[in-house]
């Protein structure tokens, strides 16, 4: 019987191959199916590793779990052949690529990682450093991350970039699009480049524009108030835009939405920016895999 917030059979036939094998030496693995719906519970109910029904079982050996396969990347892999699968049928929209970004809570033991001050004296701008490194960025609220995500015309989420929740969202959207990256399944390039992006008006600059037409790629950006009234001073026409495009906008939205579902996501209690970015890889699975 599959449990609330367990993977189903299907879901568990598509990725068990790509989990690692048992070891040659030494005893085996702990089933990865158990351990994999342990970790998910604990993503999705926000509690601590210490709490994790004895069903899953040892929380240690989740948690050494977790740690190890955020380290070696098996979390992202598994994103990316989910990902290849699902575009390989037809069921990646590249008509319309949507981004956009969301600000998370960061939980007060979230901001305990070890420090890496030098021991120069600035304890300071040492503390800011490590927060910077751990995505964590000190707003009016406190400690905030930020997700910039890119989801495709179906909201499905292609690709994110966490950073300080006081980072601009227009200084991340190169780095969001290059991202994006779906491996074909036989010989070829992967696919990078969809035929349109829609973004709200954070990213209506001239950086971003260039950059979409250097790439051959469709923008539906609204420009802001200060922006067009520049451009009529100057005898400008406005840049093209498209209302009825504009309206899919909102399937990003939704993918946020649907993600912090997972309360693990919803607030941040990891203190490492590696454990937050494989808790949202994680919680984008059951996205591709519904």
């Amino acid at each position: 019987m599959v449990r609330r917030y367990e993977l189903t059979d299907d879901a568990w036939a598509r990725i068990a191959p790509l989990l690692p094998a048992d070891p040659e030496r030494g005893g085996r693995w702990r089933d990865h199916r158990q351990v994999l719906n342990g970790i998910v519970w604990k993503i999705r109910t926000g509690a601590d590793w210490r709490d994790i029904p004895d069903r899953y079982g040892p929380w240690q050996t989740i948690y050494q779990r977790f740690r190890r396969w955020s380290a070696d990347g098996t979390f992202a892999r598994l994103l990316e052949h989910i990902q290849v699968h699902n575009d390989a049928i037809g069921q990646v929209d590249w008509s319309a690529i949507c981004v956009d970004s969301t600000i998370v809570r960061a939980h007060q033991h979230a901001a305990g990682a070890r420090k890496g001050g030098s021991g120069t004296g600035r304890p300071q701008q040492s503390a800011q450093s490590d927060q910077g490194r751990q995505a964590l960025g000190r707003s009016r609220g406190g400690l905030t991350t930020k997700i910039h995500l890119a989801a495709d015309g179906r909201g499905l989420p292609l690709a994110f970039v966490l950073t300080g929740g006081n980072v601009n969202d227009c200084t991340q959207f190169t780095t969001v699009m290059e991202a994006v990256r779906v491996p074909r399944p036989g010989p070829g390039r992967p696919r990078t480049r969809p035929a349109h992006v829609i973004a709200d008006k954070g990213y209506s600059s001239r950086t971003i524009r260039t950059y979409l037409r250097r790439r051959k790629i469709g923008a539906t950006i609204p420009e802001r108030a200060d922006q067009l009234a520049g451009r009529a001073r100057r005898g400008h026409r406005r840049h093209a835009f498209d209302p009825i495009r504009y309206k899919r906008r909102n399937v990003v939205e939704r993918c946020f939405n649907r993600l912090k579902h997972f309360k693990g996501i919803a607030t941040r209690y990891d203190k490492l920016a590696t454990h937050y970015r494989s808790a949202v890889t994680i919680a984008c699975l059951p996205l591709w895999l519904r």
